[in-house]
Order: C-alpha cells, then sequence, then structure tokens
C-alpha cells in the first residue's frame, strides 16, 4: 500500500467524519450519552452519600475506654465518630431526644438509642457498639494472666483461602458497565455503517466514488472514520466519568481495577475493527435502507446473546464453563472477556491467547469483507446472499 493509497483512504475517513458531524442526529446522540455517563457516575454517589458521621455520647466508667469503643464501633460500621461525654443519664436521654447525639454508650452496661428497634448486625453503628462493648465488659472480667495473653495474640481466627479471591464489587460493576459500553458502541456503530453503505449504493453515490476509488479504499475509508468518531465519544464519556467520579466521591471510580479498564480497551478496538467491517460487508448486500436491520440483525445476534449472560456471571461466584468458551470465540470475547476479568476469573494467558484469536479472526474477517464489498458494491436489484456473493467472479 502507497502513501497515495492511504492519502485517498484518509479522504474518504474524513468525508464520513464531516458527514457524521454535520447530522443533528449525531450530536443529540453524544449529548444523551454524556447525560446518561454523568448520571450513572453521580446518582449512586448521592443515592449513597458521603461518608456517614454520627455523635456518640458517653456515660460513667473510664472516659478514655468508653471513646475507644465508640471509635472502634466507628470504624468497624463505616461511620465517622465523635465521642461526647455527657454529664449522666437524664442529659443523655434529653441529647438523644433533641437528636444532639445518635447513640450513648452508658458504661458497660447498655447503649440507648432514639429507635425503638434497629438493626443489631455488625455492619450498623448500634450493633457494633452494642457488640464491643459487650466484649470489653467480658474481657474486663477475665483473670490478669488471661488479659494480657489475649491482648498479646488476640481472639481471632485466621482465615485461609483455598483459592486466589474474586474480584471485589467495585471491580464487577466496572467490567458490567464495560460490556454494556462495548456492545452499545459495536451495535450502534456497526447499524450507521450499514445504513451508510446501503445508502450511498441506493442513491448510486458508490458508483461514482469508485471511479476515483478501490473498493477496499472506500471499505478502510468509512470503518476507520466511523472509529475515530467512535473514539472520540468514548474518551469524552470517560473523560466526564472520571472527573464527576473523583469530584462526587463515586466507589466505582475509586474502586475500578486499572487490569478491566485496559482489557476491555483491548477489546473494544478488536471488537470494533472485526464486526465494523463485517457491517460494511453487510450494507453492500442490501439494495434498499429497510433491508439494513434485517442484514445486521445475524451479527448482533452473538453480541445479544453474550450481554443477556453477562448479567448473571457479574453477581455470580464464579463464571460457568460455556462463558469460558464463548470468551475465546471472536464474535462473543469482546463482552465476554472483559466480564472474566472484572470477576477474577481470566489468568493473563488465557487474555493473551484470546488476544491471538480474536488478532488472526479480525483479519480474517476484514480480507473477508473486502471480497463481499468488492463484489457486491455494484450490484443492484434483490438483496444478495453471502454465498451467491463468493461464488460469483470478482
Amino acid at each position: 500500500m502507497t502513501r497515495s493509497w492511504w492519502t485517498l483512504t484518509w479522504l474518504v475517513a474524513r468525508r464520513e467524519i464531516n458527514d457524521r458531524t454535520r447530522a443533528k442526529s449525531f450530536w443529540i446522540a453524544s449529548i444523551l450519552l454524556l447525560v446518561a455517563v454523568a448520571a450513572g457516575a453521580v446518582i449512586p454517589a448521592l443515592i449513597q452519600g458521603h461518608h456517614a458521621a454520627a455523635r456518640v455520647g458517653i456515660v460513667g466508667g473510664q472516659t478514655a475506654a468508653l471513646a475507644a469503643t465508640a471509635r472502634e464501633a466507628g470504624r468497624i460500621s463505616g461511620t465517622t465518630v465523635t465521642v461526647v461525654p455527657l454529664l449522666d443519664i437524664v442529659t443523655a436521654k434529653a441529647d438523644l431526644r433533641s437528636g444532639n447525639v445518635a447513640a450513648v454508650l452508658v458504661g458497660d452496661s447498655e447503649v440507648l438509642i432514639k429507635q425503638t428497634s434497629f438493626n443489631t448486625g455488625a455492619g450498623t453503628l448500634y450493633g457494633a457498639l452494642s457488640q464491643i462493648g459487650g466484649l470489653q465488659k467480658l474481657y474486663a472480667q477475665l483473670p490478669p494472666a488471661t488479659a494480657t495473653q489475649i491482648a498479646t495474640h488476640g481472639i481471632a481466627l485466621p482465615v485461609h483461602g483455598l483459592s486466589p479471591p474474586g474480584r471485589g464489587l467495585a471491580s464487577r460493576i466496572t467490567g458490567l458497565a464495560l460490556a454494556i459500553l462495548i456492545y452499545v458502541i459495536i451495535l450502534t456503530y456497526g447499524i450507521r455503517i450499514t445504513i451508510g453503505v446501503g445508502e450511498e449504493k441506493a442513491t448510486r453515490v458508490v458508483e461514482v466514488l469508485l471511479t476515483t476509488l478501490r473498493p477496499v479504499q472506500l471499505l478502510a475509508g468509512k470503518v476507520i472514520g466511523m472509529g475515530l468518531l467512535a473514539l472520540a465519544q468514548i474518551a469524552a464519556m470517560v473523560g466526564l466519568y472520571l472527573a464527576l467520579g473523583h469530584a462526587v466521591g463515586s466507589a466505582q471510580v475509586h474502586g475500578a481495577s486499572g487490569s478491566v479498564v485496559v482489557v476491555a480497551g483491548i477489546w473494544l478496538v478488536l471488537g470494533y475493527a472485526f464486526y465494523c467491517t463485517a457491517y460494511a460487508a453487510a450494507g453492500s448486500l442490501i439494495s434498499r435502507q429497510s433491508d439494513a436491520y434485517n442484514a445486521a440483525l445475524p451479527l448482533q445476534l452473538p453480541l445479544i446473546l453474550t450481554y443477556v449472560l453477562t448479567n448473571s456471571v457479574i453477581y455470580a461466584p464464579s463464571a460457568n464453563a460455556f462463558y469460558h468458551v464463548l470468551a475465546f470465540i471472536p464474535f462473543t470475547a469482546p463482552v465476554a472477556m472483559p466480564v472474566l476479568v472484572s470477576v477474577g476469573d481470566a489468568p493473563a494467558w488465557q487474555v493473551a491467547v484470546s488476544a491471538v484469536i480474536s488478532l488472526a479472526a479480525t483479519v480474517w474477517m476484514a480480507r473477508l469483507a473486502a471480497t463481499i464489498y468488492s463484489r457486491a458494491i455494484l450490484r443492484t436489484g434483490s438483496r444478495l446472499k453471502v454465498r451467491q456473493v463468493l461464488r460469483s467472479a470478482v
């Protein structure tokens, strides 16, 4: 391929970019995507709220020990505790009723709260105060020698896993979000390419273009032009998500695994290159724009299947064998492999093998699509079949 070949191909790509960016629908869709991304970054943080804080009153007993108990309960329950020493029970109850304090730790005897019922699990501040206070009371009643031994060695049993732990919830949510993004980008831009190719063929614009261009240049220019638009949209969405996520303290942003994002980026490029050349070939088989969705449907089915199965994998302890197989099939790997990485079920060697298979399949698909496109783009009439085109002469 000479320099002039790439120059003409870039002219096609630039034409594609100019045509798409002039359309109001492109900007409306881009704005809606950015609004959706902004909502995805801000709404979870608003629902979760900022780090919880509470004022805990302490009455009687040793002030330092009670304060340490209250702070430890806050650490366990994820609450920033401010300790408020109170004079007596009467003052404590008055402060509870007025809302000045959320709870009161009364020596080693009880925990006072305003509500009549609450969750006593260790995940709540009230439950943590109750349980830690009870342990402190038990600890104080032990013989000095036993208490010293416990203080030195602790009472918690060691925990040893038989297999490496899976990814956390933040990583899984990140994987699900990226899988949805890859799914939407490939389907959206694939359909656009199919419709664009069909439109040029139906209006016979392609016949004018092919007087100075080779069919493969026209195909490559379309895929490259649409690909650059897709990358621009993705960069804008990712930048907005990260900026807003860090601004509002979103756990999904701070806890996201970098490896999941890297793998998703690789398969977004591979998936786009693999699918969009195929979508262009599908567009060359039709003569009417109304047939574009029917022509593209067979290409959509593998991605739809993988996307439907993704939700069950994200929230399961581990992925099933069938989903592992999908991660090595080029038609389904762009969605399946990032999801497996996000749940911790894909070691590095599997990622590498799947990438090599997808890259080889992308080269094969590009050659097949170029052949179909070259033989079908000037043929009008009824909708063509792939077998019919491949059997025909160049």
